[in-house]
């Protein structure tokens, strides 16, 4: 099991933040796309750590283009010595077109065709393949000498994706290294719907399961005392509220016979019940999304839930102190 944390938002803590994460142990970092760019901490990260990998997860796909992508992509893992993952995701229409001003239709064919003119391009600076990429949404059929970058011996990232429905999942299994499960995705989920697509995918690829990672954010609800418990309980139950408002995902919630949960949480999101949503998610849901228990619990519990079914679990152990954290993470990925 690979274990990776988050690195703070902006730029100021990633230079401290990478460096005790590396010496904790975690195996990768991941930037997330909120109020910040997720490309610039890496370049930091990259530069004050030697062995842990650089993900993105996500950086929002459609907000850019596949030449733009790809040259990140390229700069950041030759700059990492090959150990950025470029992980991206669709976000939802009204983000697309009303905060980014980018057009949004079809996302699971538009982030198939986003990946595979990536791959064109990189087959054209790392092999000399004449650059003529015609899609449905992308055309690349240009590439002069003086924008050909210096390649490296690296090669271009590896590229995961951030999934939950059929079609997208499909992508992942059919372009990608790799898969973000989402954290409002239960085990029930992944066996029944997700792992069926990945594997049928890799397979006409010519691939194995174990030539793919599968990677996941854990919601953990723990404390100390009786007060952090509570209050993790409670951020974690809206947490799970806020996402199954979405329509998105109660194909999830369905498949637990939870399908009229969704309808009402939306309701209550227009209406801002922020707070009050979090009192629908009872103690089987939030069991089902989230590993609940004393600390000296938890890390057992991941490893009984989730051990052979992904390869990546995303944990901080903000319910640790910090110099416990490195024997977790030896525990986890043992």
């Amino acid at each position: 099991m690979k274990v990776d944390g988050e690195l703070p938002m902006g730029m100021d803590r990633i230079a401290s933040r990478i460096q005790d994460m590396a010496q904790a142990g975690y195996t990768g970092a991941q930037t997330i796309e909120t109020g910040h760019d997720p490309f610039l901490p890496l370049v930091l990260a990259a530069e004050h750590s030697q062995n842990i990998d650089l993900i993105t997860a996500i950086a929002v796909a459609f907000a850019r283009n596949p030449m733009n992508l790809a040259a990140i992509g390229n700069d950041l893992n030759a700059y990492s010595q090959g150990r950025f993952i470029l992980g991206l995701g669709s976000q939802i229409k009204a983000h697309i077109e009303k905060r980014f001003s980018m057009p949004w239709s079809k996302p699971a064919a538009r982030m198939r065709e986003i990946i595979l003119a990536m791959r064109a391009i990189w087959a054209n600076w790392y092999d000399g393949e004449p650059l003529n990429f015609r899609g449905e949404f992308y055309q690349h059929t240009l590439m002069t000498p003086v924008f050909t970058p210096t390649t490296s011996e690296f090669g271009p990232p590896r590229v995961f994706i951030a999934a939950v429905g059929p079609l997208m999942t499909q992508v992942a299994a059919d372009c990608c290294e790799g898969m973000l499960v989402h954290p409002l995705t239960s085990t029930r989920y992944l066996r029944e719907h997700t792992l069926p697509v990945i594997e049928k995918g890799l397979a006409a690829r010519g691939l194995s399961r174990s030539d793919f990672e599968l990677s996941y954010p854990v919601f953990v609800v723990s404390g100390k005392t009786e007060e952090d418990f509570k209050k993790t309980d409670r951020a974690i139950r809206e947490r799970i509220a806020f996402y199954a408002s979405t329509p998105a995902y109660k194909r999830v919630l369905e498949t637990h016979g939870w399908e009229t949960l969704q309808p009402e949480l939306n309701q209550m999101s227009k209406r801002g019940l922020w707070a009050e949503m979090g009192g629908l998610i009872d103690d089987t849901i939030l069991d089902t999304f989230a590993v609940v228990g004393e600390p000296k619990d938890i890390v057992p519990k991941i490893r009984a839930r989730y051990t052979g079914l992904v390869d990546r679990i995303t944990i901080n152990f903000s319910y640790a102190d910090p110099e416990e954290r490195p024997a977790l993470i030896r525990e986890l990925a043992a």
